[in-house]
């Protein structure tokens, strides 16, 4: 059905019109001069001329005329009855009034004062706002279930690739943005293409899709990492924040394994990736390394991982009988047990292996075989530096990482850290050996954190105590259950948020962790079980949701009674 529910009101009637005089004045003003100052923001001083964020404003203004002939026009037969345009509409017109809020800030903010915004600024403000009231006029509808909807194979096949390009440009286009304030409206963009995929039921339907063509999706999400570094025009910045992120995303994967399938709250995880870091900058070449032996890298790579592998035996064995806030408080200080360590191998107060507080520096570049990770490459044109080199190496740890925690998860291995996660007394009782479970679930992450800690550290060419803090755990922690616990794509979703917004936002340096708390607030509150949950707790959140529902309405009519 695809009718109105209601008949329409006068003020429904006018919706409609209100929208389209919204999305033209949004058009316009885009074409006319935002700011009076030419230097900030893109120069956005020009008539006629849009700035790189006007053009970001009309493409949602032209995104809101589509869903507004969806709604009433030529669109409506063929998509009326699939998509949910009103409240694609709704979210459209919210993120795009905050987008234009915002440009007048930041206007303000760089140029002292609202009185260097210029008139095409307060009528695409106007035109967001008209926007927004409209979409709040528009009337619900009853629709087919777009997830049902089947399209042949090669269209499916090319819609996956279509966003799998768009997510490369977007990515490409939001790390080319040196300015804050530009990177923060990218990012409201971003969101709002984003709101409306999900409040238009596209989303639901390409997720149907990705199930369908898993293989696909796959081979489409890695094509797009590695043809990534070639869209940065060699620029080592950005791509170093790709390393770290993808370093930070394999540990966090690791990391899944304990919290995210087991259930084991590790507050002392980083400790994994530190044993790993130092074990290859004391096997490196370094001047400073302490140990008179440098074995191929290879070789490096299974020591790092295997001590990390120890020390998560040692630390399990006598504390995973305790669980709960015992547990994490023991692991906390298992974590500050490792890095003080670190300090006092200095050769005065201890054996000399970490050089104390001082570290590890000038640990060389890696090599493999003939090929070293420092020099520059020049391919298909484009010189690729250090960090792309580190960037292709880790995005194949990364693929390994991933393999693992897949094919774990899916094991009977897997199921029996669900099962211990859900209920630990009735898994003892159907026969899971809950402890053993317990204990490889903390080797079998910590030699993952060792992997990418003996890469961490050439990467960094460094290594000391303090990269090792108790606040890495806690951002690790923060990423899985911001992306969603358990899952592959939540976890590299968190990961990535919680690495690039602190580089790219360094003018809040003063209030990120404010700014990071309130997030993991938010996220709490609407979304509990993460960007990206998992079928089976998504489906208990769900569960939850209408057992409170059926106790709710129970009261209210005994209440009535």
């Amino acid at each position: 059905m695809s009718d109105d529910l209601t008949t329409p009101t006068r003020a429904q009637t006018m919706a409609w019109p209100l929208g389209l005089a919204g999305v033209a004045l949004v058009i316009i003003g885009s074409f006319l001069s935002w700011s009076f100052d030419g230097g900030i923001l893109g120069d956005l001083s020009i008539n006629f001329y849009p700035g790189s964020l006007q053009i970001l404003a009309i493409i949602m203004a032209v995104l809101g005329l589509v869903l507004l002939l969806v709604e009433k026009g030529p669109l409506k037969k063929p998509l009326g009855q699939w998509l949910d345009a009103t409240l694609g509409l709704r979210a459209l017109g919210l993120t795009l009034t905050l987008y234009m809020v915002l440009v007048l800030i930041a206007i303000s903010v760089e140029s002292d004062g609202l009185i260097n915004v210029n008139p095409g600024g307060y009528i695409s403000t106007v035109g967001a706002i008209l926007l927004l009231v409209s979409s709040r006029m528009l009337p619900l509808r009853q629709l087919r279930d777009l997830s049902q909807a089947r399209l042949p194979g090669w269209a499916e096949i090319l819609a996956i690739a279509l966003m799998m390009a768009a997510v490369l440009f977007g990515a490409a286009y939001a790390l080319g943005l040196t300015d804050a304030w530009a990177f923060v409206l990218c990012l409201v963009f971003i969101t709002a293409v984003i709101a409306v995929l999900f409040r238009t039921g596209v989303m639901r339907w390409f997720g149907h899709v990705a199930q369908r063509h898993k293989k696909v999706l796959t081979l489409a999400a890695f094509a797009v990492a590695f043809f990534f570094p070639f869209t940065q025009n060699g620029s080592d910045a950005n791509m170093s924040i790709a390393t770290q992120v993808l370093i930070f995303a394999a540990t966090a994967m690791g990391l899944n394994i304990v919290v995210g399938l087991a259930g084991l709250l590790d507050l002392g995880y980083v400790a994994f990736l530190g044993s790993g870091a130092y074990v290859a900058a004391m096997l490196s070449t370094s001047a400073f390394a302490t140990i008179d032996w440098h074995p191929p890298f290879l070789v490096v790579m299974l020591l790092g991982a295997g001590t990390a592998a120890t020390l998560g035996l040692i630390i399990g064995s006598p504390t995973l009988r305790v669980s709960g806030d015992y547990l994490a408080i023991v692991t906390l200080g298992f974590g500050e047990i490792f890095r003080l360590t670190m300090f006092n191998l200095d050769g005065t107060n201890g054996p000399l292996l970490t050089n104390g507080p001082n570290g590890i520096p000038g640990i060389p570049e890696l090599e493999i075989g003939s090929f070293n990770f420092g020099d520059s490459h020049v391919v298909a044109g484009i010189e690729l530096g250090r960090f792309a080199n580190y960037y292709f190496l880790l995005l194949l740890l990364l693929a390994f990482v991933i393999l693992v925690f897949a094919r774990l998860n899916d094991s009977r291995i897997g199921r029996g850290w669900v099962a211990i996660r859900e209920d630990e007394k009735a898994a003892e009782a159907m026969g899971v050996n809950v402890f053993g479970l317990k204990i490889l679930a903390f080797v079998v992450g910590a030699f993952l954190a060792g992997l990418a800690g003996t890469i961490k550290a050439h990467q960094d060419v460094a290594v000391s105590p303090d990269q090792f803090i108790f606040l890495e755990s806690a951002f690790l922690l923060a990423a899985i259950v911001l992306g969603g616990m358990g899952t592959i794509a939540g976890v590299l979703l968190g990961a990535t948020i919680l690495k690039l917004l602190p580089e790219k936002l360094r003018f809040f340096s003063e209030y990120r962790l404010l700014l990071f708390g309130l997030l993991l607030v938010l996220m709490m509150r609407f979304r509990p079980e993460g960007l990206v949950a998992s079928k089976r707790r998504q489906l208990e959140f769900h569960e939850e949701d209408e057992e409170l529902a059926v106790a709710i309405e129970s009261e209210l009519v005994e209440e009535a009674k």
